[in-house]
């Protein structure tokens, strides 16, 4: 009876093993706050599926809850992987609602959607730790990444031994310094593109099968 007990555990868990193998990779987009996370994301979900993940703006914090696109498709030189992909909110250790006064706001919006951003940061932080089997790091090209936040963010990604793949968005830009990015985490690979103009997307697409496949 041991012997049967033992030998239907064993046939469980293979089975367990191969439908989990054809499951989703749940794929974090995270990164400060207007480094285009939700512009790369809808550039990834209209490119594979026709859809769009969400709004994107120039104002902070247009993302304040993570969302979610299923079973995107991504096929490439020959591998091909199926992902979710998570669109969470800037990630920022303090979330300020005079900054939301700058873009005629008044008080009142500017304090609830500084609120639900400080909101969205906790949300994005609980993925991260829980809920992601992979990440895609966007950073602005044209801006210093030498911050607290993406120190902190990076830290825990690869506390979490999590795949990571960092992306030097903007590209587009004169001021853009894809070296800057990749001086800040030798450790990782950085691959420059325009979430906007869609620059370099085939290799980002290559790289998404290669790390997450």
């Amino acid at each position: 009876m041991g012997l049967l007990t033992s030998l239907k555990d064993s046939i469980s868990r293979v089975t367990d093993g191969l439908f989990a193998a054809d499951e989703p990779k749940r794929i974090g987009i995270y990164g400060p706050p207007n480094a285009g996370k939700t512009t790369l994301a809808n550039r990834i979900a209209r490119d594979w599926t026709g859809d769009a993940v969400g709004p994107e703006s120039h104002i902070p914090h247009e993302t304040r809850r993570a969302r979610r696109k299923e079973n995107v498709e991504i096929e490439r030189n020959g591998r091909k992987v199926t992902i979710d992909i998570v669109d969470t909110p800037g990630v920022t250790t303090k979330v300020d609602y005079k900054e939301f006064l700058d873009h005629d706001m008044d008080k009142e919006d500017a304090v609830r959607r500084s609120r639900e951003a400080t909101e969205g940061v906790a949300e994005a932080m609980h993925w991260l730790r829980e809920d992601v089997d992979g990440v895609i790091y966007v950073l602005d090209s044209t801006t210093d990444p030498f911050t607290q936040v993406n120190t902190m963010l990076i830290g825990i990604i690869e506390s979490q031994d999590l795949p990571a793949l960092i992306l030097a968005n903007k590209t587009d830009l004169p001021e853009s310094d894809v070296q800057q990015i990749a001086n800040a985490f030798p450790q990782h690979e950085t691959i420059p593109l325009s979430a906007l103009e869609g620059e370099n997307m085939d290799e980002v697409y290559t790289k998404i099968a290669e790390y997450f496949g």
